[in-house]
């Protein structure tokens, strides 16, 4: 069993795609918030309710501040073949992490998750390890891709709502639609239609929250913004080569951090 530093996350055998990518963006000093990964043997155990593992997994949330984010890291989740995205659990403003993590572990058991795993052919059996970080409390968040997904022209297209980023990758809002170049200057910007926002919850899990009128079409992306979302682009390309990057973003006051990133699969 094994509970190791995010940024140690090395084999994605071990700890999963996504574990394993967030874990080289943060040795190559890209904004990833802080927090750890659970190998997958040490992820079952602690859905199994072992005495040991659920010490030493309260033992480690104590020395990161929370609330957390809980996601999976299932080993063939985020690599170049298949995405695995929406298929498994990710649990936001987490309090009780034991009880999440379990959660998370039991979605790569779900039948759309299998039917997806049949549909990709994704061989072996099946392995959820599991990521715990900090959460972000973000003022709006998103996703970026660094290369246009219809077009396929060299530029960054960013999707943007307030809030938590649930409310953009579970289409539950008309995201702000952005292209810029790879400088960041602006292409195009078509605000969207966003009458909520997922926010956090006093005392643990998320809660849609109306968004004032005067918010609801407004962009939630100012050009500062732009230049970080271009030199994030530009570091992934640094870290991870040229290939065009799904990127998952927060902002967090005028901080921009990495939630997640994967290679654009045609899945």
């Amino acid at each position: 069993m094994s509970l190791v530093d995010l940024a140690a996350a090395v084999s994605p055998d071990e700890y999963g795609g996504k574990a394993a990518q967030l874990g080289a963006a943060l040795r190559a000093g890209l904004p990833v918030p802080e927090g750890f990964a659970l190998r997958h043997d040490f992820a079952e155990a602690v859905a199994q309710g072992e005495a040991q593992a659920c010490a030493h997994l309260a033992e480690a949330c104590a020395a990161l501040p929370g609330p957390f984010a809980v996601r999976s890291s299932a080993i063939g989740e985020d690599g170049a073949e298949a995405s695995f995205a929406g298929q498994h659990a990710t649990l936001l403003n987490v309090i009780d992490v034991p009880a999440a993590v379990a959660e998370v572990w039991r979605s790569a058991f779900a039948d759309s998750a299998m039917a997806y795993r049949q549909r990709v052919g994704a061989a072996g059996p099946v392995r959820m390890a599991v990521v715990v970080q900090r959460l972000v409390n973000a003022d709006s968040a998103g996703v970026m891709f660094t290369r246009n997904p219809i077009t396929k022209a060299d530029e960054l297209v960013v999707e943007a709502g307030w809030g938590l980023g649930e409310a953009v990758v579970q289409g539950m809002i008309v995201p702000d639609f952005f292209r810029l170049a790879r400088d960041g200057a602006l292409l195009e910007c078509n605000p969207g239609h966003k009458p909520i926002a997922i926010r956090r919850r006093p005392g643990g899990d998320t809660v849609e929250e109306e968004v004032a009128e005067h918010l609801i079409e407004l962009p939630c992306l100012q050009p500062t913004h732009y230049a970080a979302l271009a030199a994030l682009a530009q570091s992934c390309d640094a870290a991870f080569g040229p290939e065009p990057h799904d990127i998952e973003w927060a902002l967090e006051g005028n901080t921009l951090y990495l939630l997640q990133r994967r290679p654009v699969t045609a899945l």
